[in-house]
Protein backbone atom coordinates (compact mmCIF):
# COMPACT_ATOMS: atom_id res chain seq x y z
CA UNK A 1 0.00 0.00 0.00
CA UNK A 2 3.12 2.24 0.52
CA UNK A 3 3.62 2.24 -2.97
CA UNK A 4 0.34 2.17 -4.95
CA UNK A 5 -1.73 4.00 -1.86
CA UNK A 6 -2.86 7.56 -1.56
CA UNK A 7 -5.21 9.83 -3.25
CA UNK A 8 -3.33 10.36 -6.18
CA UNK A 9 -0.82 7.40 -7.28
CA UNK A 10 -3.33 5.33 -8.73
CA UNK A 11 -4.88 8.03 -11.07
CA UNK A 12 -1.57 8.97 -12.24
CA UNK A 13 -0.33 5.69 -13.06
CA UNK A 14 -3.76 5.33 -14.96
CA UNK A 15 -3.12 8.89 -16.83
CA UNK A 16 0.41 7.39 -17.79
CA UNK A 17 -1.20 3.79 -19.04
CA UNK A 18 -4.01 5.49 -21.28
CA UNK A 19 -1.14 7.53 -22.98
CA UNK A 20 -0.32 10.36 -21.31
CA UNK A 21 3.44 10.99 -21.41
CA UNK A 22 4.41 14.10 -20.54
CA UNK A 23 4.54 16.42 -17.23
CA UNK A 24 1.75 18.80 -18.55
CA UNK A 25 -0.12 15.50 -20.13
CA UNK A 26 -0.69 14.45 -17.07
CA UNK A 27 -1.06 17.19 -14.83
CA UNK A 28 -4.02 18.28 -17.35
CA UNK A 29 -5.50 14.72 -17.03
CA UNK A 30 -5.58 15.00 -13.11
CA UNK A 31 -8.26 17.64 -11.59
CA UNK A 32 -7.10 19.58 -8.81
CA UNK A 33 -3.62 18.45 -8.76
CA UNK A 34 -0.83 20.43 -8.30
CA UNK A 35 2.28 20.80 -10.11
CA UNK A 36 4.63 19.88 -6.84
CA UNK A 37 2.41 16.67 -5.62
CA UNK A 38 2.43 15.70 -8.97
CA UNK A 39 6.67 15.78 -9.14
CA UNK A 40 6.94 14.42 -5.91
CA UNK A 41 4.56 11.71 -6.81
CA UNK A 42 6.73 10.66 -9.71
CA UNK A 43 9.69 10.75 -8.32
CA UNK A 44 8.15 8.01 -6.11
CA UNK A 45 6.79 5.75 -8.33
CA UNK A 46 9.82 5.92 -10.31
CA UNK A 47 12.13 4.91 -7.03
CA UNK A 48 9.41 2.21 -6.56
CA UNK A 49 10.11 0.68 -10.46
CA UNK A 50 6.65 1.57 -11.11
CA UNK A 51 7.35 4.39 -14.02
CA UNK A 52 10.29 4.79 -16.27
CA UNK A 53 11.09 8.55 -17.43
CA UNK A 54 12.86 8.66 -20.12
CA UNK A 55 14.77 11.42 -20.98
CA UNK A 56 14.38 12.03 -25.09
CA UNK A 57 17.39 13.93 -26.54
CA UNK A 58 15.70 16.39 -28.76
CA UNK A 59 14.96 20.23 -28.87
CA UNK A 60 13.63 21.14 -26.54
CA UNK A 61 14.96 18.28 -24.22
CA UNK A 62 11.71 16.19 -23.76
CA UNK A 63 10.81 13.92 -20.65
CA UNK A 64 8.33 11.15 -20.90
CA UNK A 65 6.97 8.86 -18.26
CA UNK A 66 5.90 5.23 -18.81
CA UNK A 67 4.52 2.31 -16.60
CA UNK A 68 6.77 -0.44 -16.29
CA UNK A 69 6.09 -4.43 -16.55
CA UNK A 70 6.30 -4.36 -12.68
CA UNK A 71 3.69 -1.75 -12.90
CA UNK A 72 1.43 -4.23 -14.46
CA UNK A 73 1.61 -6.64 -12.31
CA UNK A 74 -0.26 -4.90 -9.79
CA UNK A 75 -3.48 -5.95 -12.20
CA UNK A 76 -3.94 -9.25 -10.37
CA UNK A 77 -4.39 -7.67 -7.57
CA UNK A 78 -6.37 -4.42 -8.86
CA UNK A 79 -9.02 -6.36 -10.37
CA UNK A 80 -10.21 -8.15 -6.96
CA UNK A 81 -10.05 -5.14 -5.02
CA UNK A 82 -12.08 -3.64 -7.40
CA UNK A 83 -14.64 -6.40 -6.90
CA UNK A 84 -14.64 -6.24 -3.15
CA UNK A 85 -15.13 -1.91 -3.48
CA UNK A 86 -18.07 -2.70 -5.60
CA UNK A 87 -19.51 -4.60 -3.48
CA UNK A 88 -18.59 -2.73 -0.39
CA UNK A 89 -20.73 0.40 -2.70
CA UNK A 90 -23.53 -2.32 -2.70
CA UNK A 91 -23.67 -3.00 1.33
CA UNK A 92 -23.41 0.55 2.22
CA UNK A 93 -26.07 1.41 -0.02
CA UNK A 94 -27.99 -0.74 1.49
CA UNK A 95 -31.04 0.45 3.93
CA UNK A 96 -29.55 -0.30 7.50
CA UNK A 97 -32.08 -3.18 9.08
Amino acid sequence: MFVIGGKWKIPIILSIYSGNRRFNDIAHSIPHITNRVLSKVLKHLEENLMIKRTIVDDYPVRIEYTVTDHCLSIESVAGPMEEWGKGHKKRIAEPLE
